[in-house]
This record gives structure tokens, C-alpha cells and sequence, in this order.
């Protein structure tokens, strides 16, 4: 099972968030025990602003045994669509582009992503198999 990760479990636990970050300690835990842990440019280039340098980030990757996992041209190409689709959908952009990057690699190279979901996964990945780390 390979579970990619988004930015907000981890920022949940690197910034100690309160309401959140026990369950995605739990979460983070179980999948790991379930097989491979990964997450791709953009949550990499999210979680960077929190640790202070590259040392910081390659230990974490390490200690916590997620693998980085670049984005393919076919997550890349999905992830516009989506972005497209979005755009068409609002007028305006007030989803990040990043978003879309982390659904679509999720969708292609990776059997779920876990995430707390505001909703926008599940509109415009309805494929992806999503788990909400406060489901734990």
C-alpha cells in the first residue's frame, strides 16, 4: 500500500498543531505499518518554509521513512486539467495550483492520499481514495 502524503498532516505535526496533530501522528504510524510513505514536489517545497535547511528536510524524510517521489508527466498533465476545470468552474483562482499537483499524483502514483480534505480532493479527484487522519 502506498500512501502519499499531504502537506497538512505533516505541517500538523512540525508545527504541533493542537486540534491535529495527534491524529496525524496515529495516521502517519498506521500507514507506515501498511507499506510505503511518500509525497511529491509540492508537499516538498510546503514543508520546507518549516525546517531550516536541506539537512532538516532529507532527516525527516529519513527519520519519518517517506520516500520523495517526483511528479510524472501524466500527474503533471491531470493535475492542469483539474486546474482547468477549476478555473472554468469559479472564474477565479482561489485553489493553489499546488493542490492539484498533490491530487493528481496522488490519483496516478500512489493507492491513497492522506489528507484532511476541505473538499476539493473529492470534487475533482473523484478516483482518489482519500483517508482523513481524524478517521483513525
Amino acid at each position: 500500500m502506498i500512501t502519499s502524503l499531504d502537506t497538512s498532516v505533516i505541517l500538523d505535526i512540525l508545527t504541533d498543531n493542537p486540534d491535529f496533530v495527534r491524529f496525524s501522528e496515529q495516521a502517519i504510524r498506521k500507514a507506515r505499518s501498511e507499506g510505503k510513505l511518500i509525497i511529491c514536489d509540492a508537499v516538498l517545497a510546503e514543508i520546507t518554509p518549516s525546517l531550516e535547511n536541506m539537512q532538516m528536510v532529507k532527516a525527516l524524510l529519513t527519520d519519518w521513512q517517506i520516500e520523495y517521489s517526483p511528479l510524472s508527466k501524466e500527474s503533471a498533465f491531470l493535475a492542469g486539467n483539474m486546474n482547468r476545470n477549476y478555473l472554468k468552474r469559479n472564474g477565479t483562482s482561489k485553489r493553489v495550483l499546488p493542490d492539484f499537483l498533490i491530487g493528481a499524483h496522488a490519483t496516478l502514483q500512489a493507492d491513497r492520499l492522506l489528507a484532511r480534505d476541505r473538499g476539493y480532493y473529492r470534487d475533482y479527484f473523484s478516483e482518489l481514495k482519500l483517508w482523513d487522519p481524524s478517521d483513525t
